[in-house]
């Protein structure tokens, strides 16, 4: 693989995936094969953003809340919002006990309905809540759970049947190398994994736990409810995974 289609699957991920400004290159079959291995390492730049944010909110003498809020808002701030726009377009789906086809109508619709501004104010006062018991020991796990969910969704997207045959996501999975792509990931995700764990065993074990219970949970409601991912989905995923892990994080001690 040439170093340039390196560079520009790594452009391509982070111009998808971020707000990052990034320079400007075409899509192809060569760049777009390998774009979605990069996506953890969006992760670890938000991840290593939050840290950055913690040392120095807490050299500042900021407060606990000002320093959570923040930690609650660098994720949306990096990524434009274009994984919590899943969780909600999920909301309103999930919650109008439509058939299949009617379900994923409701999630192609631009326009929040009253479950998806429900379930936005549960989701960012549970995760500033999770935020302001974070501590700066916590934020190397931190940053690993934002690389690992990615990797997950990752994996999900190449190894996951599919609900539809257009969109973003079946565009980043048709062009990907499956295969060898999938195995990137599970090799990215195990030693991810094995790093969460290592720098704290229960705290980090019990997250990856908590990781996977979602990503399971992922995998029945896609196979059962919608008859398999889309981008939204994905998105969801993605917000709850991180939810998750990073509760146990806080939490355990």
């Amino acid at each position: 693989m040439k170093r340039e289609t390196i560079w520009e699957s790594l452009i391509i991920a982070f111009s998808t995936y971020s707000r990052i400004p990034m320079p400007r290159v075409d899509w192809n079959d060569e760049n777009m094969k390998y774009t979605i291995c990069f996506f953890p390492l969006i992760g670890l730049v938000t991840g290593g953003l939050s840290w950055i944010w913690m040392l120095v909110s807490l050299s500042c003498g900021f407060g606990a809340t000002l320093r959570a809020a923040v930690l609650t808002l660098l994720p949306l701030l990096v990524t434009g919002g274009i994984h919590l726009d899943g969780l909600l377009d999920t909301a309103d789906a999930l919650s109008s006990w439509k058939s299949r086809e009617e379900r994923l109508e409701i999630m192609k619709d631009s326009h929040s309905g009253a479950f998806a501004v429900i379930w936005c104010c549960a989701y960012f006062l549970a995760f500033f809540g999770i935020m302001s018991e974070m501590k700066t020991t916590d934020m190397p796990q931190l940053m690993l759970v934002y690389a690992i969910s990615r990797a997950m969704s990752g994996i999900a997207l190449m190894r996951f049947p599919k609900a539809k045959n257009t969109g973003l996501l079946r565009t980043f999975s048709d062009k990907a190398m499956n295969e060898k792509g999938s195995r990137i990931l599970i090799a990215v995700l195990a030693a991810a994994g094995v790093l969460l764990i290592v720098i704290r065993p229960s705290q980090g074990l019990i997250a990856l736990m908590a990781g996977w219970l979602v990503f399971y949970l992922y995998y029945l409601l896609t196979k059962k409810t919608f008859g398999g991912i889309t981008g939204d989905l994905a998105g969801c995923f993605l917000c709850l995974a991180e939810l998750a892990m990073a509760a146990a994080l806080a939490l355990i001690r």
